[in-house]
């Protein structure tokens, strides 16, 4: 049997890190513990087999990551004002906050794309040619999003989580005792990282999305968000063989722009991120049945276990 494949996600001043039967969410609380939450994650591929074939997974794998994914962000928000604060963000603001960033995304990524490059007349006559400046152009505003956003001082605290979890998961990967100091040796860069998947989802669009009428604007957007799954799909196989085949040169080259793009998504952390990273992890590895009990703790830093129904 392949070894599994670990991995995570950055959230509000803390590291959420997944394996294949558990998740672990661990925050830096503002009375400096680490504040972790750790559940069981079934996949409905484990239930119906044919949700893990080719392209079916990617589409399961990507729905499932979003909703433990906006699980957790929500969760760490809230642990990340600490025990006594009485500003906690209720189910009703998240569900508008997510409402929000869903219509921006349509509006920025897919919407304006198309206008611009209506805006350009030759264009309306080679549907091959329109969807590829519009690929262009979706793809450098997303560069240019998270180059601006990549500023902000918040922002910046989450990228560094972003590096924890990556060189805590090249220190694991590598063998290493899961330490800081292991794994501060590492990079900040990671092939199976979700910057680098989202640019290869935006370059199998350019192709996917080649089908599409370019003379109907509402036509078009529809067929864009049916056509998601598949995209992702697409883009979840290549992702895979990235990771399988992550030496050869091929892919090096393939995969160089979305480890580039990762230059902005992803910051130095210091040593009390990386704890916090390692200390996810190991929760996981635990839970796993990969780790003993003990070596859980060795971190440097005290830490607590709260339920998913605390305050």
């Amino acid at each position: 049997m392949a070894k599994p494949y670990y991995g995570g996600q950055a959230v509000i001043e803390g590291v959420m890190m997944k394996g294949p039967k558990h998740w672990s969410l661990a925050v830096r609380a503002p009375e400096g513990n680490i504040v972790a939450v750790d559940e069981k994650s079934s996949s409905i591929g484990d239930r119906w087999p044919v949700f893990k074939k080719p392209l079916l997974r990617g589409i399961i794998v990507l729905i499932e990551t979003l909703i433990i994914g906006v699980k957790t962000i929500a969760i760490s928000a809230n642990l990340s004002l600490g025990e006594t604060s009485e500003e906690k963000i209720t189910p009703k603001e998240m569900v508008a906050t997510l409402g929000l960033a869903f219509a921006l995304v349509v509006g920025l990524f897919m919407v304006v794309p198309i206008y611009f490059t209506r805006a350009v007349d030759p264009l309306r006559h080679s549907r091959l040619l329109f969807t590829f400046i519009e690929g262009a152009f979706r793809i450098t505003l997303f560069v240019g999003y998270i180059a601006v956003i990549s500023k902000l001082k918040d922002i910046q605290r989450v990228f560094q989580y972003h590096g924890a979890e990556h060189k805590t998961i090249h220190a694991y990967e590598a063998g290493e005792e899961l330490t800081p100091a292991n794994a501060a040796k590492y990079s900040t860069l990671h092939i199976r990282c979700g910057t680098a998947f989202m640019l290869i989802v935006m370059v199998v669009a350019i192709f996917t999305f080649s089908f599409l009428p370019i003379n109907n604007v509402l036509y078009r957007l529809a067929g864009k968000i049916l056509l998601l799954p598949l995209v992702a799909g697409i883009s979840y196989e290549v992702t895979r063989l990235a990771a399988k085949y992550e030496k050869s040169t091929l892919m090096e080259i393939v995969m160089a722009p979305g480890l580039w793009l990762q230059k902005l998504t992803t910051k130095e952390p210091d040593e009390s991120q990386l704890e916090v990273a390692i200390y996810a992890l190991k929760r996981v590895l635990v839970a796993e049945g990969v780790l003993e009990e003990a070596q859980e703790l060795r971190t440097g830093a005290n830490s607590t276990l709260v339920s998913l129904e605390s305050p």
